[in-house]
C-alpha cells in the first residue's frame, strides 16, 4: 500500500502534511505559516490533509511573490541610485565645461584671426603647388578651429539656463522651416525627408528659436543615419490631452540597446571619431525640459530610430502621465 494513501484511495493526512512541509522548506515558508498547516492536516479525514497540503503551497507561492516583489524594489533602489551619482557627476561636469569653454575660446580666436590673414598673404603667392599645398593646410586649420568652435559652444548651451520666450507658434509652419534647411544635407546624401502635418492644430506656446534648433538637431542627426536611397519621417500631429508631438523618424539602423539609456549624456557619440561631439542630443533635452516638455528616444517596430518632442500647448500644461514619460 502506497504511503500516500488509504485504502479506498483516501490520501493520509501525515503524508499530505509531511509533502507541504516539504513544500514550505523548499519555498522558505515562515514557521508560524508551516505550524499552521502542520495543525490542519490533524483534521479528521480527508479534508483535513487536503487543508494542509492547500495551505502550505498558497503560503509557499505568497512568500515567493513577496521575494520577487523585494528583489524588485531593491534593484530599482540601485537604478536609482546610479542615476542620482551620474546626474551628480553631470553638474560638476557642467560647471567645469563653462570655464573650460571661455579659457578655450580665447586662444581659438588667435588661431581663426592668424588663419585669415594667412589666407589673404597666400592669395597674393603665384598660382603653383606651393601655393595648393598651403592652401589644403590652411584649409584643415580652419576646419579644425571651426570644430572647436562648435564643441566649446556646445558646452555652454549645455550649462546655459537662459529662460525661454514664450510665443504662439504654428509646429508645422516651424518644422517646415527646419525641413527645408536640412533638405540640403539630404539631398547630399540621397534621402528622402517626408512631411506629416496633421491639420487644424492649435498653436503652441513655446520658444521658437530654440525649439527650432531642437528640430534642426534631430533632422540632421537622422539624415547623417541612413544610408543613400533612405528615408526621414518629419510628423507633427496631437498627442495626449493638452499636448502636441514632433517626432523625427529614420529608416536606418537603429539604436543599439546597451545605447538607449545614454545617448543624451554629454559626451556620448556613436558617430566615428572626428564626426561627432556627443553634444547635440543633450542641448536639445536641456532645451525641451525647459520648454516644459518631453524628448524621448525609441526603436521603431519596423527598424530606424523615433525622436519625439512633446511640448504643452499652454503655459499652464496638465501633468504629464506615464504615456508622456521620457
Amino acid at each position: 500500500m502506497s504511503p500516500q494513501s488509504r485504502p479506498g484511495g483516501r490520501p493520509d493526512p501525515a503524508s499530505a502534511a509531511a509533502g507541504g512541509a516539504h513544500l514550505a522548506a523548499q519555498w522558505g515558508l515562515p514557521l508560524g505559516v508551516l505550524l499552521g498547516a502542520l495543525a490542519a492536516a490533524r483534521l479528521p479525514g480527508a479534508g483535513g490533509a487536503l487543508a494542509a497540503g492547500a495551505a502550505a503551497l498558497l503560503a509557499a507561492f505568497t512568500v515567493h511573490r513577496l521575494r520577487l516583489r523585494i528583489r524588485a524594489a531593491s534593484q530599482e533602489r540601485g537604478s536609482l541610485s546610479e542615476q542620482l551619482v551620474q546626474s551628480q557627476k553631470l553638474a560638476v561636469l557642467g560647471e567645469l565645461s563653462s570655464g573650460i569653454a571661455h579659457e578655450i575660446n580665447t586662444p581659438l580666436a588667435v588661431i581663426g584671426q592668424e588663419a585669415e590673414l594667412l589666407r589673404a598673404d597666400l592669395e597674393a603667392l603665384e598660382h603653383g603647388p606651393a601655393r595648393e599645398a598651403l592652401g589644403r593646410r590652411l584649409d584643415s586649420i580652419e576646419a579644425q578651429v571651426r570644430r572647436c568652435g562648435d564643441i566649446t559652444h556646445g558646452m555652454l548651451q549645455l550649462v546655459r539656463k537662459a529662460a525661454p520666450v514664450l510665443q504662439p507658434v504654428v509646429l508645422a509652419q516651424l518644422c517646415e522651416d527646419m525641413a527645408l534647411l536640412a533638405e540640403r544635407e539630404a539631398r547630399r546624401r540621397e534621402v528622402r525627408i517626408v512631411r506629416r502635418y496633421a491639420p487644424g492644430l492649435p498653436e503652441t506656446l513655446t520658444d521658437p528659436p530654440q525649439l527650432k534648433q531642437v528640430v534642426l538637431n534631430l533632422l540632421v542627426n537622422a539624415v547623417q543615419a541612413v544610408r543613400p536611397g533612405g528615408r526621414v519621417e518629419l510628423a507633427v500631429g496631437p498627442g495626449a490631452p493638452g499636448w502636441s508631438e514632433i517626432q523625427v523618424r529614420d529608416d536606418g539602423p537603429g539604436i543599439p540597446e546597451e545605447n538607449l539609456s545614454r545617448i543624451f549624456n554629454p559626451f556620448f557619440t556613436t558617430k566615428p571619431p572626428g564626426q561627432g561631439t556627443g553634444l547635440g542630443l543633450s542641448v536639445c533635452l536641456g532645451i525641451v525640459d525647459r520648454l516644459g516638455g518631453t524628448l524621448g528616444a525609441a526603436n521603431a517596430p519596423g527598424g530606424g530610430a523615433v525622436f519625439t518632442v512633446r511640448l504643452p500647448e499652454g503655459a499652464n500644461p496638465p501633468e504629464p502621465g506615464p504615456a508622456l514619460a521620457r
